[in-house]
């Protein structure tokens, strides 16, 4: 087979006008192609994937490790029940808390935290938990021969207290979800103090 010759007059007319044989860089169609097998990749991931984010999550992880970096301000806090109480009841620093429940706990707790390899941390029933600071205890040391690990070695101590004030402020959604056997139902935590005020922002 002759190859035909680039850029010239096709024999063909249409409206007057007649093509010009000069087809794209193969570099061009390899481009497009991978946009399209990108394309493909970017649909599944954003939608089906546990992993993606968003702009709304983004801006909530932006906020985190903004306040994240004002730990200096509020010191090292104590996983005392005074504490946890207070911090569960303050939206802001709940943030910090709660982005670190996505990156540490949701995979084994759900994104919802109504379980999945662990149990529901929505309801009233608990295994290793009696008090607030319980939980603290669980997420510091780990549970259940390593079946919830030890997260002290990866966490900062107020991101421990944090995130047990997260996990603590779940309580009452009542999700359907799954449990574990030995559960059983403990008492409500502790009210705030009706002088504790929660904070709308953080100490400046």
């Amino acid at each position: 087979m002759v190859e035909r010759p680039r850029d010239h007059l096709m024999d063909h007319e249409y409206d007057g006008i007649q093509e010009f044989d000069n087809p794209c860089p193969g570099w061009w169609n390899w481009l497009f192609f991978g946009t399209v097998v990108f394309s493909v990749w970017y649909f599944i991931f954003f939608q089906f994937s546990p992993a993606a984010w968003t702009n709304a999550s983004w801006y909530d992880n932006t906020v985190a490790e903004s306040l994240r970096q004002q730990f200096a301000e509020i010191g090292e806090l104590s996983p005392d029940e005074a504490t946890l109480v207070q911090y569960m009841n303050d939206a802001e620093w709940l943030t910090v808390g709660a982005g670190v429940y996505k990156t540490q706990c949701a995979k084994c707790h759900g994104p919802d935290a109504s379980g999945d390899v662990g149990p529901n941390l929505t309801d009233d029933l608990y295994k290793n938990v009696q008090t607030v600071e319980d939980i603290a205890t669980v997420v510091a040391d780990g549970a259940n021969n390593n079946a919830m690990p030890s997260l002290k070695a990866l966490l900062h101590p107020n991101e421990i207290v944090l995130v047990s004030a997260y996990v603590a402020s779940l309580r009452g959604q009542n999700l359907p979800g799954v449990g574990v056997e030995g559960e059983v139902a403990i008492d409500p935590w502790p009210e705030l103090p009706a002088d504790a005020q929660p904070s709308e922002t953080p100490t400046e």
